[in-house]
């Protein structure tokens, strides 16, 4: 029986090659869209899951209070760490890194910035890294020791063991390889290449070991039979007995939240990326179902063609049951076609996914993850597919279809609904494209206070920062430089901050968190930044020592002594005088007012030479003079820069991504949509055909049978249009209520995507009605 119901499956798919076509390539388009996005759901939600102790690995958070409202941030104190582990029992390892650090190793002439991290030594059986070469346990016995990854190892030592042998950190230090460890995945939040002992700079400065200042990551592992909630009581006021008068609150975040929970809002977890899981997730099931309507569609508009053949079948005694399993079958039959056909799709499209996506997906039939979602998505699609059709056709009355070929009625409104359905979400996909892209734009065209074009970075290694001043005199004389400078950090993000500031006349209740560079006396030019009162730095620094430069935020903040002259006192009481306001610029959030700032024109230390490049010359060529410039100056390391532009971009990577992927799923759900209308068009072209001739002996003409076989449908779209705005402009509101500087959103994005549903439908319909029209009516009334 079941041979019998293949047979009669693989005969009615090449009886009607192009309804098997347009149904199949629906199914297999929507299959493999939605594989490839749970593909990606796969990875965010198996992040760091190559740690075999994540269910007990937490860092320890803190949340700050500033101005009534709470901060949350993840920096430590250097000695919170020894203290909580001889404190608390709960915690069995602690460890801290010293944050992300880019250096030059070099091995003879090979040179090569590798990104990685000083660790304390337990950092290795917490996360228990599988070693390669040397061992686990003694890697960290000797202080300039280092444990690098299997890639960094084989661009130095190539396929050798380097055990034993040793790289130069910085041209200044020998560092021993004690061992190597295997490459750490893509979706894991550690990125280090390389790990060498904290201890090397943990004591480099006073304020390392102070309570009151933050600067490293503190990992803490937990007994299995530890009550987090326990431990976060014994953390929360735990600072406050080392700092005496903090307010700050400290707690556990847990490995397995660090990638998707991430976003706090005063002090508590509120979303991340799991947002866009959930988003996603929605979506690949919205396109899944779009190409199960299609398939419901086509095969009820199909069905007159196989009235004779259920109602032959239902006298020859085959009962309801078995009917529908029949059809339920063809059904899962073309969903597993599908389902190879979108596996073929898959492996030649997933290139230039990763690409989109910024990953490395892999496709691995034999995995049994992979192997079970698409054999459960086979069987899934076709019993949803198939559902509908089945039971629609099944219930023909034998002997009605047989005299007089007539049908039950409503699977026409049915059908009608289904159309609905699937293209009010392939509009709300468009709108949300639209409103995704425009809110990206507004804050791109946003006024950062600044001028981002041109302008490069590059980190301040070895003697960069002490022979600036030669340095700058040649940038300056090479023709191809307008300004340059020194700074703690790149101007899109300025990360020290402190609430110790005051003035006179502060309120005792007044803490706002301040931000503070420093800076060589060229920074307000380099950048482009403008005075709002006041002077610049003088280019001597130590004119300036005791003078500052002040945002307008913070002039705001300090209310009547916000201005040029006033005095200004910072943690350790000293006083400075405000010798400038600059006019607020964007740092860290983009999409947040300017917060307050303090610059010192002191350039000792810096670590970030900023160069901005003039308008119109070559950019290639101004590169190489630059790079003449600064390798002359800095021997032994290469040049290596950044363009800010591009790091403004990777701010928006998320909602970048996301108006990307909205833009495709959208074309594809149109696609998908008017693959099926495409159908439907047909099926109603030929249904109607003796009528078209009727109407064309009687002198219709070929444009007005396309507008009376086209005009159906447009109503279709025109309803969907209906359904698809209000429910567009409520889900966009929302999501745009996240951002402090957003767009509003304007009526004429949804006019947009409605006239475009309609083209889009037209141009599908037309085609077939131009057909009909076109037919020749002899031919259809031939059979009278």
């Amino acid at each position: 029986m079941i041979g019998n119901y293949f047979k009669t499956t693989l005969r009615s798919l090449l009886k009607n090659r192009a309804y098997s076509f347009l149904n199949i390539a629906g199914l297999a388009t929507g299959i493999a869209c939605a594989s490839l996005i749970f593909l990606w759901v796969q990875d965010e939600l198996t992040f760091n899951h190559n740690f075999e102790k994540r269910d007990n690995l937490y860092t320890i958070y803190e949340n700050q209070t500033y101005e009534g409202k709470m901060s949350t941030f993840h920096a430590t104190p250097g000695p919170m760490a020894k203290a909580i582990k001889a404190e608390i029992p709960e915690i069995k390892n602690i460890a801290r890194t010293g944050g992300t650090n880019n250096l030059l190793f070099s091995l003879g002439e090979k040179t090569i910035n590798e990104e990685g991290s000083y660790a304390d030594p337990e950092i290795f059986s917490m996360l228990k890294m599988p070693f390669v070469h040397g061992d686990i346990t003694n890697a960290f016995t000797e202080l300039h020791s280092v444990v690098i990854n299997a890639t960094m190892a084989r661009k130095f030592f190539g396929d050798s063991d380097p055990v034993g042998k040793t790289l130069k950190i910085n041209n200044e230090q020998d560092y021993t390889v004690t061992g190597v460890f295997t490459d750490l995945p893509k979706n894991s939040t550690f990125k280090f290449q390389w790990l060498a002992p904290l201890a090397n700079i943990d004591h480099k400065m006073p304020w390392m070991m102070e309570w009151s200042a933050n600067w490293t990551l503190t990992y803490v592992e937990l007994v299995s039979s530890a009550n987090v909630n326990g431990v976060n009581k014994k953390l929360q006021h735990y600072l406050a007995s080392k700092n005496n008068g903090t307010k700050t609150e400290c707690f556990l975040f847990g490995m397995n939240d660090w990638n998707l929970h991430d976003n706090f809002v005063n002090g508590k977890m509120d979303g991340g990326r799991i947002e866009y899981v959930r988003l996603f997730s929605i979506i690949a099931f919205i396109i899944l179902i779009i190409a199960c309507i299609n398939f419901m569609n086509l095969s009820t508009a199909r069905s007159e063609k196989r009235a004779k053949e259920v109602g032959v079948r239902k006298v020859m005694g085959a009962g309801k049951g078995k009917l529908i399993a029949q059809f339920i079958g063809e059904a899962i039959v073309m969903s597993f076609i599908a389902v190879f056909i979108a596996i073929g799709f898959m492996y030649i499209i997933l290139p230039s996914f990763n690409n989109l996506v910024q990953k490395e997906l892999s496709i691995n039939i034999s995995e049994p993850l992979h192997l079970t979602y698409l054999v459960s998505i086979g069987v899934v699609t076709g019993l949803l597919a198939g559902s509908y059709p089945a039971f629609y056709l099944s219930s023909f009355n034998p002997i009605a279809v047989l005299k007089s070929m007539k049908l039950p009625t409503g699977a026409g409104f049915i059908r009608e609904g289904l159309v609905v359905i699937q293209f009010s979400i392939s509009i709300i996909l468009i709108v949300g494209t639209i409103i995704i892209y425009q809110q990206i734009q507004h804050v791109k065209n946003r006024d950062l206070g600044y001028n981002k074009n041109d302008l490069i970075y590059v980190s301040t290694q070895g003697k960069l920062s002490a022979h600036f001043e030669s340095i700058y005199q040649q940038l300056k004389q090479s023709g191809v430089v307008e300004d340059a400078s020194l700074s703690d950090f790149p101007v899109l993000q300025i990360w020290k901050n402190t609430d110790n500031y005051s003035w006179e006349g502060k309120q005792p209740a007044q803490n706002p968190l301040i931000s503070f560079e420093n800076v060589s006396s060229q920074f307000v030019r380099t950048m482009g930044m403008k005075l709002a009162s006041g002077r610049d730095f003088y280019p001597n620094s130590s004119l300036d020592s005791n003078s500052v430069i002040i945002n307008e935020a913070l002039a705001k903040q300090m209310g009547k002594q916000g201005h040029v002259g006033a005095i200004i006192r910072n943690v350790g009481n000293k006083s400075y005088e405000i010798a400038g306001i600059v006019k607020d610029f964007l740092y860290n959030d983009m999409y947040a007012v300017s917060a307050p700032l303090v610059l010192y024109n002191n350039p000792t230390g810096t670590d970030v030479l900023s160069i901005h490049i003039k308008r119109n010359v070559n950019l290639q060529d101004a590169l190489v003079k630059i790079g003449a410039i600064v390798k002359a100056n800095n021997p032994g390391y290469p040049f290596e820069y950044k363009f800010m532009d591009d790091d403004f971009d990777q701010i928006f990577k998320t909602e970048a991504l996301t108006g990307k992927l909205a833009g495709v799923f959208a074309s594809l759900a149109i696609l998908i949509s008017c693959l099926g209308l495409f159908g439907l068009a047909a099926y109603t072209a030929e249904r109607r055909i003796k009528e078209i001739g009727i109407r064309k002996v009687l002198g219709a003409s070929v444009a007005g049978l396309t507008g009376l076989l086209s005009k159906d449908f447009l109503k279709l779209v025109g309803i969907s249009c209906l359904i698809a705005f209000p429910v567009a402009w409520w889900a966009l509101n929302n999501w745009l209520q996240n951002y402090q500087y957003r767009i509003t959103i304007n009526w004429m994005v949804f006019a947009a995507a409605g006239i475009l549903a309609m083209l889009i439908a037209l141009a599908t319909v037309s085609f077939q009605a131009v057909k009909a029209a076109l037919s020749n009516p002899v031919n259809s009334l031939r059979n009278e």
